[in-house]
This record gives structure tokens, C-alpha cells and sequence, in this order.
């Protein structure tokens, strides 16, 4: 029998089980890919786990026999698959040892336990997944006990082709697309499998991330092949070698592949919060950047029905605001771009006052050197037309401007400056309305006074923006002057203003 053919049936067994511990998860509409297409998203992140890999851990260890059980499960996983392992075996009565790497972040440790409880065994061994594989590999065969896959077998490749069962019996297809994150593969595995039966002629999509695209690797090389890097924003994907069986079912069954880059994760996740308030885990977003590309793109047509997957929403707390940076506002773009400005009071004034209206500012890295041409880094927020405006305004000016967004200093802020050639500093923590034009407004009260010497500003998606300022003046009497002129700005533009304590001061001017 085909493998196809036998994943099939898994599947229509997989249907009498899973929802011993689950339901059906909701499939809702998305209105917010530019009114181009019928675009529908299939909620897995309102599972009993916050995710789909219930259902296939669920489904191959409630296809164990009773002796198998009564050996245990072994598994090994960074997060979602342990977590289905965890319900599994707290719901079945077996015992579960779940090999994890040590960087594993704990709320994932500790969703683990409670979906488990005393079923479950946690260990934490290497700082790979595949350390933990190799370790929980080890396990089974000194103990006996039945390892569970996390995507290369076809009981767990059948629990997880329920969601698309339930997406077939919502009655809301047929669909024309559906694009699918893809780690190990099993879940498009499964998805392709099912709707491809009862609707032929829907393209199946692949997405991976830019540098974990493990199943692209396989199809060119033909067959499965390890990659020597694999990034981990995307973790919940991020796979280096996807299995034999489902590299199979994807070189008959899937159409097309995409990959997708971070910032485009991050601005599908905002996508998915500002259209239906839903905050995926970054794989859980793949398949929408993918969605949001080709429609960038024109390459779906107008008024066709597009489905993907919302797979998981297991995210720690601490990524929101690296994934908040990086997303963008809106339908907006961001960019970063280190500007060539020459050294003189008011110079930097001068040149953001004609930046367009429309654009926002949401970031400003300045340092004072000794070059006689100053680079402030500038993070820009507009649409491709105020970008295309900005591009003609540095050409107008001469400009050569370095698009420095994907730069590692600019991302871990890291601001030079020579603290020796600043003459009279005054450093202050500024908090104003964040709205277009307030930044701006205040150099412009203080420019005949101050030359800038130090700025450092990031948008936080509150309504005040905060920045650390430092600014340089050719007497005392300038400098207090100013300082009494910013505090009188406080109610009229400036919400408060607070001078730097004198150790931080120490450390900026390196008077130590």
C-alpha cells in the first residue's frame, strides 16, 4: 500500500481518538490581507496545549497496545510535542520520560508538568534538540520504552490530519491555497494528504524560515539531509533534518515552497493581533508571512480562498519585545538607515524636517565622534511611497545612506561616542507624547542653545515615547538656560524631564 494511501487511513483512525482530551478548534476569517483574498485561519493555538501537537502525540500513544503502555514513552522535544506527550500520558495512565535541552525556557518546563503531572518525568540533557533525541534514543533502548516521534510516523502524522478533517467538515471550502509551516514535516505531511482527497485541485505550500529550510535542502539533494545551521527564532520549526517518510509525502504532495525571512514572522504576528487579537509563537505565524509575501507579490488572485495554520502559541514572555521591534506598525515598513549629517548645531534639525509628514520615527541612535561628518542611525515607519519620497530626498541632498536594518550594533544598540570632545554636557531623560512630530518639536525649541552630542530612542508602543539625551553647549550660562527652558516645555509638549543622576552622568561623560 502506498504511504499515502496508509496515512489516509491513520488519519480516519486518528478521528475516533483525539478528541478524548480536545475539541475542534475554531476556523475563522482574517481581514487583513489587503482585501485581496477570501483568507481564513485555522486556530490550533486555542488547543488543549495552546498548539496542534496534541493531537498526533495523543493519537500514536493511544494506538499502544496495553504491554507497550505498560513499558512507558519516551520522547524528546524543545516544547509543544513534550507538552502532548505530557496530556497523553497523564489522560492514558502511562509513565512518560521526556528528554529536553537545557536551554529549554521554563514556562515550556512547566506547562510540561502541568499537562503531565506526576505521569511525566522531565530531563535535561545538551542544548540541542538533537542532543536530547540522541539521549532519549539511548533511553529507549536500555529501558524498553516506546519512543514517540515528534513528525516522522504516521500515527502521529494521523492525529495531526484531524485539524485538517475539521477543517473539511466546517463546511467553510473548499479552498484554493493553504500555506503550511513546515519543521519535521509531518503536519503539511498530514494537511496535504487529507484535503488534496476531497479537494483536488488546492495548492499546497510549504513555508520555512530562511535558514531552516530543512525540507527545501532535501528536495534539491533528494532525499533528507542535515543542516549544518539552523535558526531558532522560529523554534517551534526549527528542524535540521526533516524524516524519510514525510520527506516522501512532500515530494508527491506539496506544490510550492516559500521562505519566509524573521521580520516578515514578526509583522504576520502583528497582522494576526491587530486583526483577531491572537499572539502566536513565531512558527505559529509562518504561514501567513507567506500568505502576506505572495500577496505583496500579485501572486494570488483576487477573491481566492486562502487557508494556514495559527499552529501554536507556546511563546515566552521575554520575545514579545524583540518581535514588537522588529514587526513594524501596521501595514507599515520599518527600516533603519545610518545617515551621513555634517558636524554643526541644528544640522540633524534640519535634515528630519524634511523627512515626510506620513513617516514616523521609531528609533534614534546618535553618538558625537570626532568625524567631521556625524552618522545618527534613523528607524523609519512609513509606506513604500514615503520610502520611495525619503529615497529622492537623499538623492536631492547628496546623500549616500546605508540601510543598516539588518546590522548587528543597531540591534543591540550599540551607540559609539567620544565623551572627551563634548563641551558643557547636559544629559536628560526626556518623556513626551508619542505622536508624529513631538521629537521634532522639541529640538526645534532648544536648537539655538544645543547641538546634539548623544541621542538614544526606541519606539515602545506606549503613548509616551522616553529617550536618554545629551546635548553640549558653548558656556555654563547656555547650558542652564536650556536646561530651565526644556524643564518649561513640560505641559506644552514635553510631559516630564528629568536630569541624569550623577553616576550615570559620570559614566557618559567619563568623568569617572
Amino acid at each position: 500500500m502506498k504511504l499515502e494511501e496508509r496515512l489516509f487511513e491513520e488519519i480516519l483512525r486518528a478521528r475516533e481518538r483525539v478528541y478524548a482530551v480536545g475539541a475542534v478548534t475554531p476556523l475563522e476569517r482574517l481581514v487583513a490581507v489587503n482585501g485581496s483574498c477570501d483568507m481564513w485561519v485555522k486556530r490550533e493555538d486555542l488547543g488543549p496545549i495552546k498548539a496542534y501537537k496534541w493531537r498526533g502525540a495523543f493519537n500514536a500513544m493511544a494506538a499502544l497496545s496495553d504491554e507497550e503502555r505498560v513499558r512507558g514513552v519516551v520522547a524528546a522535544s524543545a516544547g509543544n510535542h513534550a507538552q502532548g506527550v505530557a496530556l497523553a500520558a497523564r489522560h492514558l495512565g502511562c509513565r512518560a520520560v521526556i528528554f529536553m535541552p537545557r536551554s529549554t525556557p521554563d514556562m515550556k518546563q512547566r506547562e510540561v508538568l502541568r499537562h503531565g503531572s506526576d505521569a511525566v518525568d522531565i530531563r535535561l540533557i545538551g542544548d540541542t534538540y538533537d542532543e536530547a533525541a540522541a539521549a532519549a534514543r539511548a533511553f529507549e533502548r536500555e529501558s524498553g520504552a516506546v519512543f514517540i516521534h515528534p513528525y516522522d510516523d504516521l500515527a502521529v502524522m494521523g492525529g495531526q490530519g484531524t485539524l485538517a478533517d475539521e477543517v473539511i467538515m466546517s463546511g467553510k471550502g473548499p479552498f484554493d491555497r493553504v500555506y503550511v509551516p513546515i519543521g519535521g514535516g509531518g503536519m503539511i505531511s498530514a494537511i496535504a494528504c487529507w484535503l488534496k482527497r476531497f479537494w483536488p485541485n488546492i495548492k499546497v505550500i510549504g513555508v520555512e524560515g530562511v535558514d531552516q529550510a530543512s525540507m527545501q535542502a532535501a528536495m534539491a539533494a533528494g532525499g533528507p539531509v542535515t543542516l549544518d545551521y539552523v535558526d531558532v527564532f522560529c523554534d517551534g520549526t526549527a528542524v535540521r533534518r526533516v524524516g524519510e517518510s514525510t520527506y516522501q509525502l512532500c515530494r508527491e504532495l506539496v506544490d510550492e515552497y516559500r521562505t519566509v525571512t524573521n521580520d516578515e514572522v514578526c509583522g504576520a504576528i502583528r497582522v494576526l493581533w491587530e486583526a483577531n487579537r491572537s499572539i502566536p509563537e513565531p512558527s505559529g505565524a509562518m504561514g501567513l508571512a507567506a500568505v502576506l509575501q505572495d500577496s505583496a507579490a500579485g501572486l494570488i488572485g483576487k477573491g481566492e480562498r486562502v487557508l494556514t495554520v495559527l499552529c501554536g502559541a507556546n511563546m515566552d514572555f521575554a520575545q514579545f519585545g524583540v518581535i514588537a521591534r522588529r514587526a513594524g506598525i501596521g501595514a507599515k515598513l520599518r527600516r533603519d538607515y545610518r545617515v551621513p549629517i555634517p558636524e554643526g548645531r541644528g544640522t540633524l534639525v534640519d535634515f528630519l524636517r524634511e523627512i515626510p509628514r506620513e513617516m514616523s520615527i521609531h528609533d534614534l541612535q546618535y553618538g558625537r565622534t570626532g568625524s567631521a561628518v556625524q552618522h545618527p542611525v534613523l528607524g523609519l515607519l512609513g509606506g513604500a511611497e514615503d520610502f520611495a519620497v525619503l529615497k529622492k530626498l537623499f538623492a536631492q541632498r547628496g546623500v549616500v545612506a546605508a540601510d543598516v536594518s539588518a546590522e548587528e550594533d543597531i540591534g543591540y544598540r550599540i551607540i559609539p561616542f567620544e565623551p572627551g570632545l563634548f563641551s558643557y554636557p547636559l544629559f536628560v531623560q526626556l518623556e513626551f507624547p508619542e505622536r508624529p512630530g513631538a521629537f521634532l518639536q522639541f529640538m526645534e525649541g532648544v536648537r539655538d542653545l544645543a547641538s546634539l552630542c548623544y541621542f538614544n530612542y526606541a519606539y515602545s508602543g506606549e503613548r509616551v515615547g522616553r529617550a536618554l539625551v545629551g546635548m553640549e553647549f558653548s558656556s555654563v550660562e547656555d547650558r542652564e538656560r536650556c536646561l530651565e527652558r526644556v524643564c518649561g516645555m513640560v505641559g506644552e509638549g514635553l510631559r516630564a524631564v528629568r536630569p541624569v543622576s550623577d553616576g550615570a552622568f559620570a559614566r557618559l561623560t567619563g568623568k569617572m
